[in-house]
């Protein structure tokens, strides 16, 4: 069976789109290790409890849900994921990544995963992306073993930094990167 991790980042505005994404990856017979973030497991947000959230995901997945950098940890030398993907990606988590920062739950699975070659998928969702934050994306595309949810610019008008992750390309984007591949194309019109 397919292990993969879900990690849960503060982009909350995306939090309906990271359970139904999560739902139906799960749907396709994978095992799935749930990962959030501490903003996701303390904050009560105009999108959701915090508590209801970690219910809805105890839902999807009956694997405890890690919320620690110690939780996160064992993932690398224990080498308990395929393939791990943070969804939504914020800008702040993709700076740490890109910068080898693991002080959060969700970077130390990152971390703690490339150690062992194996894919890690981003889906980006932030709203400075082509601002200060495209540097990181940059550096992060590329890395080796980090690949990315084909993603574009939600709102150009209103929001000419901000980039989404396609939401319907999650799960090819997670069979590619199994197989070493990225899912084309990258960039996408929203």
């Amino acid at each position: 069976m397919t292990r993969i991790g879900f990690a849960i980042t503060g982009s909350f505005c995306t939090i309906d789109i990271a359970l139904k994404c999560m739902a139906e990856l799960a749907a396709t017979g994978v095992e799935i290790t749930p990962i959030i973030s501490q903003n996701i497991d303390t904050l009560d947000t105009k999108f959701g409890k915090a508590a209801w959230l970690k219910d809805e995901i105890a839902k999807i997945t009956s694997i405890p849900i890690i919320s620690t950098i110690v939780g996160a940890e064992p993932i690398g030398p224990q080498k308990l994921l395929d393939a791990l993907i943070i969804l939504p990606a914020t800008g702040n988590t993709i700076a740490k990544i890109a910068a080898g920062i693991a002080d959060t739950s969700v970077t130390m699975a990152a971390k703690a995963h490339l150690r062992n070659g194996r894919p890690l998928i981003l889906a980006v969702s932030s709203n400075d992306a082509l601002g200060l934050g495209a540097k990181n994306i940059g550096l992060l595309l590329a890395a080796r073993n980090i690949y990315f949810v084909p993603f574009g610019q939600d709102n150009a008008s209103h929001k000419p930094r901000s980039l989404v992750f396609k939401e319907e390309f999650t799960i090819p984007t997670i069979e590619a990167a199994l197989s070493g591949e990225q899912f084309q194309p990258l960039l996408i019109q929203h």
